[in-house]
């Protein structure tokens, strides 16, 4: 395998094996391997093209936030599981692939401070709904935005964003959590997939 008129380079598989006896004795986690490849990276002089960072456009309610643990959250197929949420259901909602990382480094960062959900306060206890509200606040303030914005007008805006790129409701459906039991078993059959791919073609443009 080679990469334009420079030198031959091995497979990048064969390379991350011949790499992994070098480091297994260690049993590296996700972010130290990182760091050690940031380092690798200086050495070589490999410059890294950043992708914007983008947030965690979820649609999930403010209860249904604070309730999520570090376990429900699926890195590989970036998604979460909201269990019992509004009305007492369950169902799946994506993230940006381009928020994974920075997401991982989190997770790992709350697992190595013995947390159990994704976010917690410097108590070690997950964020109540008014101190959800009160940390938007502060951020609508420092924005300097004068109306006043709660965490249901940023869901919102969303869901209503979402339908203006012609996403079908019944796709949308299985994110809202504005189903029966009944309807969202079939959608979350039927239209997850395919909703997952709408979502990730189109996110990459939501206005921040």
């Amino acid at each position: 395998m080679t990469a334009g008129p420079g030198p031959a380079r091995t497979p990048a598989r064969r390379k991350a094996r011949q790499l992994a006896k070098y480091l297994r004795a260690e049993r590296p986690d996700y972010a130290y391997l990182k760091e050690v490849f940031r380092h690798l990276r200086e050495e070589l002089a490999v410059e890294v093209a950043r992708a914007p960072k983008r947030l965690l456009y979820t649609g999930v309610w403010v209860a249904e936030l604070v309730r999520i643990r570090i376990a429900d959250v699926d890195l590989d197929t970036c998604r979460i599981r909201i269990t019992r949420g509004k009305g007492g259901k369950d169902r799946v909602v994506p993230f940006p692939a381009a928020f994974k990382e920075t997401l991982a480094l989190h997770i790992d960062a709350q697992r190595r401070a013995g947390a159990v959900f994704l976010f917690e306060s410097s108590w070690k206890k997950p964020y109540s709904d008014r101190g959800i509200r009160k940390i938007l606040a502060r951020y609508t303030q420092a924005a300097g935005i004068t109306a006043s914005i709660s965490p249901h007008t940023l869901r919102h805006f969303l869901f209503t964003w979402l339908k203006t790129q012609g996403i079908d409701d019944a796709l949308i459906q299985p994110y809202s959590g504005h189903a029966t039991r009944q309807s969202l078993e079939i959608y979350s059959r039927l239209a997850l997939a395919d909703a997952q791919q709408r979502y990730d073609d189109v996110i990459g443009d939501f206005p921040v």
